[in-house]
């Protein structure tokens, strides 16, 4: 017999710090928040007044209206919030857990699929923020409370209309028109999991031969949804139509935007948890309570709780009322990793592998 060489001993030790199963620890009864926001606030002050979450995105400044919002609201709360890839931060959540050294407080991610799987391995905290009930239940583990959705993202049709006088994007299948060639600008679909769910959903509806008529347009591939935005954005470039990003619902000057009615789009609810090595929980619960709170989820747009209504001048109507999108849907994309890899790389075959340095750096 051979002996597993040192290496292979150091991988598995290293490994098994984080790599366990926390079904028989039974402790699964969350914290219920019955405190009223300030006086979870008393509490975080106490605590130092600061609170550290790494968000999904792709812009280093995407988040700094919550950063703001939220120090506004709390005097003297510190949010350092720090912007990137959820897949990114994904990885380097689970070193901190494996190596007993955990400094970030809170998660708002992308990356569904990764929140059972810090759940089973008893890296997050069982907490039910205030409005907790109220959460859509696709979007939430009710039992535990360990992660649920926060509020919604979205991929939009949005486009330049001073570069594309007299056209109007209402569908996918508009993007084919001659007018666009050479004008569109997507995320690389290989690149992020969200706009690899949308190229799902289109050709499920439209067939390859809508993909093939796509790249026949010469689209500009590139890393970040916010790269697309900010090339559509700058009048002395030819780009000028994406369907890779999600610029809110607020008017922009120089843009426009709509959503699909015949094809499914996607929506998803962008998903929060704390580490239940927190080093400032009460922090992090002051923070997820915030986001969840009425004030805000109106603000965001669609609200994820079912008993806050849309805001009375929100352009859209509530989700529930739109066939064409299903936000639960892209949690169950996720999970099912082998079909996601599968069409990742069925798609990198026909565009090529992401090209860039980073999605947070716009160098073109």
């Amino acid at each position: 017999m051979v002996a597993p060489s040192c290496g292979l001993l150091i991988l598995a030790a290293t490994t098994n710090v984080f790599a366990y199963d926390n079904l028989f620890a039974f402790d699964s009864v969350p914290e219920i928040e019955n405190r009223t926001l300030e006086e979870i606030h008393k509490a975080a002050l106490s605590e130092g007044g600061i609170v550290t979450c790494w968000h999904g995105g792709d812009e280093p400044n995407q988040q700094g209206f919550l950063k703001r919002l939220f120090e506004e609201r709390f005097p003297g709360m510190t949010l350092n919030i720090t912007v990137d890839l959820s897949k990114y931060h994904d990885g380097r959540l689970d070193e901190q857990p494996a190596n007993s050294n955990v400094h970030v407080d809170s998660v708002i991610l992308q990356t569904l699929h990764d929140f059972p799987r810090w759940e089973n391995q008893g890296a997050l905290l069982n907490y039910a923020p205030l409005g907790f009930d109220a959460i859509d239940g696709a979007y939430k583990n009710a039992a535990t409370a360990a992660y649920y959705g926060v509020y919604h993202l979205a991929w939009q049709l949005f486009w330049s209309p001073p570069k594309l006088p007299n056209i109007t994007i209402r569908e996918f299948d508009d993007f084919l028109r001659p007018e666009l060639k050479n004008k569109i600008v997507l995320t690389y679909p290989n690149d992020d999991d969200a706009v690899l769910f949308a190229f799902d959903l289109i050709l499920q509806r439209h067939g390859i031969e809508w993909l093939d008529a796509l790249l026949a347009q010469n689209p500009r591939w590139v890393r970040g949804t916010g790269t697309a935005v900010t090339l559509i954005l700058t009048p002395n470039r030819t780009e000028a139509a994406t369907f890779t990003s999600f610029t809110g619902f607020a008017p922009i000057p120089g843009s426009n935007y709509s959503f699909p009615t015949q094809t499914q789009f996607v929506t998803w609810p962008q998903t929060a948890a704390i580490l239940k090595d927190a080093p400032h929980p009460e922090g992090a619960k002051l923070l997820h309570s915030f986001v969840l709170s009425p004030e805000f989820q109106q603000m965001r747009g669609w609200p994820v709780r079912h008993d806050v209504p849309v805001a009375d001048n929100f352009s859209q109507l509530p989700l529930k009322d739109i066939p064409s999108t299903n936000p639960a849907a892209f949690g169950r994309f996720m999970a099912d990793r082998g079909r996601v890899e599968r069409l990742r790389f069925f798609l990198e075959d026909r565009i090529g592998s992401a090209q860039g340095l980073s999605p947070l750096v716009d160098d073109f």
